[in-house]
């Protein structure tokens, strides 16, 4: 953050840096729950797949009624998540 002289600005600053770090953490854990999915998928696990499936799509979900995926992307990964895990699972 650049030095701002303003006092509101010097907090949004802050603020912003806090969320930043907020929002990567999150997105970073919804990549590694997608990829626990995909594994398991391509291992055959189906049990593990759908159940890991499940908790990701809640995840999702949750990151996008937050702000933090826009709704569409949230329904894209869904949708595709699925679609891996029933094709490799049917």
């Amino acid at each position: 953050s650049s030095m701002a002289n303003i006092k509101s600005q010097k907090k949004r600053n802050r603020q912003t840096v806090k969320r930043y770090a907020h929002n990567k953490a999150l997105r970073s854990e919804l990549k590694t729950r997608e990829k626990a999915v995909l594994d398991a998928a391509e291992a055959g696990d189906a049990a593990k797949a759908v159940e890991l499936l499940r908790d990701a799509q809640k995840r999702i979900d949750m990151a996008a009624s937050k702000g933090v995926l826009h709704s569409n992307t949230a329904a894209r990964r869904t949708s595709r998540l699925t679609r891996r895990v029933r094709s490799t699972v049917a």
